[in-house]
């Protein structure tokens, strides 16, 4: 069950003895980890290893054992997923999806023109003020995934989860979208957790690491990215693939 209690202030969550079984399966078992606060945490593991369920464990929206310990009062949490189902064809736009989705959520902002200027002030925030009136299916990966930030920001959150955030987008704008999320973390004091199975963004811009394969392989700085316990993670199909969108930074020994 989630429990709220007074951890080390550099702590923001308490993973403790979590276990996740869907459909008689074991999705997670014995999970033991802590996030830090105020960080970007990067979750890597192979394909089926129980990525998303952590996220959706820590937002509540899946059954569990164990518990998950917040600091001090239960946090507001945001979401970016790693798709988003929708009709391309639809004629909505970047306003009216954003429109919807505060009303349904602050039903308090009472006046549309005051959700107006909440729509504009979340797009200025990921720098997609341009993007207002652009049909959802005209928006490119990057863009979307902009929006989706966008969205998961409403109400600023003192936690925000991202699922593969970069996935299907191109390099340009996996940088981009990587430095701006930095940017935000840093200036909103945010705890990040992320999932990624790119190592370039990983290292450039996750400060503590998480290697999940059903149970927690390792966990720590990113000096925890050694070949030894990438492969106890992922065995010998290795699907973590570095990228050169800058400099290089081999996964054995960095300390970023």
């Amino acid at each position: 069950m989630h429990q709220n209690q007074k951890l080390d202030s550099r702590t923001a969550i308490e993973i403790k003895n979590l276990g996740v079984c869907l459909r008689k399966v074991d999705i997670l078992k014995e999970v033991h980890c802590s996030i830090p606060a105020g960080q970007t945490t990067a979750i890597i593991g192979p394909n089926g290893a129980g990525k998303t369920t952590l996220l959706l464990a820590i937002l509540g929206l899946v059954p569990y054992t164990g518990s998950i310990h917040f600091n001090s009062g239960r946090p507001l949490i945001g979401y970016v997923p790693q798709r988003l189902e929708l009709d391309r064809g639809l004629p909505c736009t970047v306003e009216d999806l954003m429109t919807a989705s505060i009303g349904q959520k602050a039903l308090w902002l009472g006046k549309k023109k005051k959700i107006k200027e909440q729509v504009r002030l979340g797009l200025e925030r990921v720098g997609a003020e341009g993007l207002k009136n652009r049909f959802i299916g005209k928006l490119s990966g990057g863009e979307l995934q902009r929006i989706l930030l966008a969205m998961a920001l409403e109400g600023h959150p003192s936690i925000l989860l991202l699922d593969e955030p970069t996935a299907g987008i191109d390099a340009p704008g996996e940088q981009l979208f990587c430095d701006l999320l930095s940017d935000i973390q840093k200036q909103a004091d945010l705890t990040v957790i992320l999932i990624s199975h790119d190592l370039s963004v990983v290292s450039n811009h996750a400060q503590h690491v998480i290697c999940l394969n059903k149970t927690v392989r390792c966990s720590g700085g990113l000096n925890t990215l050694t070949e030894e316990n990438l492969l106890k993670t992922f065995g010998l199909h290795i699907q973590i693939y570095p990228h050169s969108h800058g400099p290089h930074h081999s996964p054995e020994g960095s300390n970023h």
